[in-house]
């Protein structure tokens, strides 16, 4: 990623900010850069409303996935039937 501090970023650059914005982790900086490139651009506008849909199916989804634990007793138990 570049670290100069143009208001034009590459399409890469937008698609990475908009990843860290769906998490909240971009800067003031990095939003407007974003905002802007949305403007004049078709792809990373279509980037950003599929993470943005595929962020709230997530969301909605509630998945619940396993603990560490209970994933280590399966492998312990697979790995144990496939020895029989």
């Amino acid at each position: 990623m570049k670290t100069d501090n143009s208001l034009f970023v590459s399409c890469e650059e937008a698609k990475h900010i908009c990843d860290k914005n769906q998490y909240g982790d971009a800067s003031i900086l990095e939003i407007i850069k974003l905002n802007i490139r949305l403007i004049y651009c078709k792809a990373t506008r279509a980037y950003s409303r599929k993470n943005t849909k595929l962020t709230k199916v997530i969301k909605k989804s509630k998945v619940q996935t396993l603990s560490s634990s209970k994933k280590e007793d399966m492998k312990r138990k697979l790995q144990q039937k496939m020895m029989e």
